[in-house]
Parts: structure tokens; C-alpha cells; sequence
């Protein structure tokens, strides 16, 4: 990025299909259904990262899998091995669109496992929606989505039932499952009639345009204190720091814990179905870990919207800040899209620092090169 420039705003995410270019190659994003991934596809996708990639994993803010480092030329390959192994959609534009955070202990039969289903049909007939829009179904025993990067909410009120919240608004309307799908293309449509598609996400529409009143009925159910690493039902979850794991890693942590299959989670977490209690090398495995109140974009020289190497900074200040800390190779904010105690954004080579905001906030103090912020305690 030229010294002074704003960083570019693509308006949508990297895809299986509609890859992203960053500094070390092709990004390739796959969004595993319903967050859930076999033994047999996670070894499948760590052989492809070190195939067609920089032998790393991402795991994003969505609880999506990001393959790095790809060439050009190569995708194509890629492509067609993700396809043959049902870790993609066969069709690019509900692909594209298959953006669907799942409670991560829904059953095979239960709520949220119907919702998805429905919610698959009904994708191809909803009006067009950029593509970083997307959808939660927060129906499990707990709300633990109600962080995530979501527009239409799927989720219960306090009384158990289903309803249906747009994101920004403090209540939603009352549905059921036979109702749920044509309420939600009612809300796409309005959105889209009233100048949503200007403002690009839900949230952000919703501080300039009301939401009809009946559709504010009644309050979602409160969230759920966050999950940990550690022991979990009938297995255990790990950390991934950064959202970073190498194939290597990742490939024998399926293997070795006996795990049935893994679920990807918020907050960076996955969730080993079956697995035996470990310590798996490049994991976190016990709660409370400064790593996983830390974020980082890859930074420079990976990403060419980024001017400061990020990661290495977070590594060493992470455990400095009592709440969160995000260091950001530019104001995009990409792996913490919103507020963080603690916000050091890259600049021209440089650190800003914000407190209590964002990336693409005003900032408290400018101009810290990654030698001045040796101690943050000052700070936060």
C-alpha cells in the first residue's frame, strides 16, 4: 500500500471459486458444512494446503478454513479437489453465498440441523446480497453466536421459541420452522428496497433506516459466557492462535486424538468430537490463555494491503492488555472486525494506537514503531 493510501475495501470475502490475491499468492476460502469436518476431509485439506499452498490453515472469524499461498495456475487443481471431496458447493454462486454460522452442537435431526437444510433451499431464490453478508443459526442448547459476523439471525428468545433478529436490531420477530424461510426473504427484500445494499451490511442500515416495528417482538435469549479450551462433552476444544495452524499440525492432531470429526467454532476454537484429552504441539489447550484474547491479521509481507509485520508484535505484547488486544497491519480490521481494548493499527510503516475502538477509528496516540511498544501496561 503506497504510503498515505487508504487500505481497498474488496466488499466481499475470498471464496473457493472467487479467490482473493494477497502478498504470498492466492487465498481460498472454504466453509466447511455445518462447520463440521471428518477425520478423513481435515487430512484431505491439510494435504492440499502443502500441495497447492503454504502448508498453513487459517481459521477465520467465520469458523471458515483459509488455504494460503496458492498460484495461480494451480487453482484450477485445487479447485476441483475440493469439489470432488464435498468441501465445496457444486454451484459457484450459492457457494459464494454460504455464509452460515451453525451452533456448534446441533444433532443430526435436531432445530438447527433443519434450519440449515431449509436454509440451503432457500439460498438460490433470496435476491442478490453482497457477498459478505451472511446468516446465523444460533439454535443450539446456548447462544454462542450472538459475536459473530452474521446479518439475518436465526436464534430463541427467552422463552425458548424461534425467531428471526436482524443484526443491529434489539429484538426480532416471532416464526417457526414452517415460516422461517419466508420471513427471511421478506427481510432480504426489504432490506434490499429501502437502500440496504449502499450501506452493504445489516447493522450498518440500521443506524440510518428503522426496522419495521413488527418485526421487534421480542428479545433473543441472552449470550452465553464464551467457551474455553479444554475437556468439552464428549471430547475437548483447542485454541489456534492467530487463527494460524500448520497442516502438519492440524493433520496429526485429527489423526492421533482418535476424534470422530472436528467442529469449527468462534473465538478461534475447534471442537474435537471424541477426542482424548492432549496437548498437541501449535495448540491452545488450556482456558484463559492471553493468545486467544490476541488478534493478528498475516500482515506485511502476506498481505500487500499491510506496512508492519504483525504477528510477532502480538505475540510478544499478548498478555499486557487485561481484555483484548488486536494489532492490525491496516485499518481494515480484518481478523477483529469491531472494538478492542486495545486497537495498534499499521500506518505507513508505523503503529497507531487506539483505545477502546477500532481499527478504522480515531487514534489516541500515532507514529509508535514496533520498538516503542515494548510495555502496554501504560496504555490500557
Amino acid at each position: 500500500m503506497k504510503s498515505g493510501a487508504s487500505p481497498i475495501v474488496q466488499g466481499w470475502c475470498p471464496g473457493a471459486y472467487r479467490p482473493m490475491m494477497s502478498g504470498d499468492g492466492l487465498v481460498v476460502r472454504v466453509r466447511p458444512f455445518r462447520a463440521t469436518l471428518t477425520q478423513s476431509q481435515v487430512c484431505t485439506l491439510c494435504d492440499l494446503a502443502r500441495r497447492f499452498g503454504n502448508a498453513t490453515l487459517d481459521l477465520t472469524s467465520r469458523a471458515n478454513l483459509q488455504i494460503r499461498g496458492v498460484a495461480e495456475d494451480d487453482h484450477p487443481a485445487l479447485l476441483h479437489a475440493l469439489t470432488v471431496n464435498g468441501l465445496v458447493e457444486d454451484d459457484p454462486q450459492l457457494e459464494g453465498h454460504r455464509n452460515i454460522l451453525v451452533a456448534a452442537d446441533w444433532r443430526q435431526g435436531d432445530l438447527t440441523d433443519r434450519l440449515y437444510d431449509k436454509l440451503l433451499k432457500a439460498l438460490p431464490k433470496l435476491p442478490p446480497l453482497p457477498e459478505k453478508m451472511g446468516y446465523a443459526l444460533d439454535t443450539g442448547t446456548r447462544a454462542q453466536l450472538t459475536s459473530g459476523s452474521a446479518d439475518f439471525r436465526f436464534e430463541l428468545n427467552t422463552d425458548g421459541r424461534l425467531i428471526l433478529r436482524a443484526d443491529g436490531a434489539a429484538k426480532g420477530r416471532h416464526v417457526n420452522e414452517d415460516t422461517a424461510m419466508t420471513a427471511l426473504t421478506e427481510m432480504v427484500t426489504w432490506f434490499i428496497e429501502t437502500g440496504g445494499i449502499e450501506a452493504g451490511r445489516m447493522s450498518r442500515h440500521l443506524r440510518s433506516t428503522p426496522l419495521p416495528e413488527n418485526w421487534q417482538e421480542t428479545s433473543a435469549r441472552p449470550p452465553a459466557s464464551p467457551l474455553e479450551p479444554g475437556p468439552f462433552a464428549d471430547g475437548m476444544i483447542l485454541g489456534v492462535p492467530f487463527g494460524n495452524v500448520s497442516a502438519k499440525d492440524l493433520a496429526a492432531v485429527a489423526q492421533i486424538s482418535g476424534a470422530s470429526e472436528i467442529r469449527l467454532m468462534l473465538g478461534r476454537l475447534l471442537w474435537l468430537r471424541g477426542a482424548a484429552p492432549q496437548k498437541p504441539t501449535g495448540f491452545v489447550t488450556v482456558p484463559g490463555s492471553p493468545l486467544l484474547r490476541t488478534h493478528a491479521c498475516p500482515g506485511a509481507p502476506l498481505c500487500p494491503q499491510a506496512t508492519v509485520e504483525t504477528r510477532p508484535l502480538a505475540t510478544r505484547l499478548a498478555g499486557q492488555v487485561t481484555g483484548t488486544l488486536h494489532v492490525s497491519g491496516c485499518a481494515k480490521g480484518c481478523a477483529l472486525p469491531r472494538r478492542a481494548d486495545i486497537t495498534l493499527t499499521g500506518r505507513e510503516g508505523r503503529f497507531d494506537l487506539v483505545r477502546n475502538g477500532a481499527p478504522w477509528d480515531e487514534p489516541a496516540k500515532s507514529g509508535f514503531s514496533p520498538e516503542d511498544l515494548q510495555d502496554l501496561s501504560g496504555f490500557s
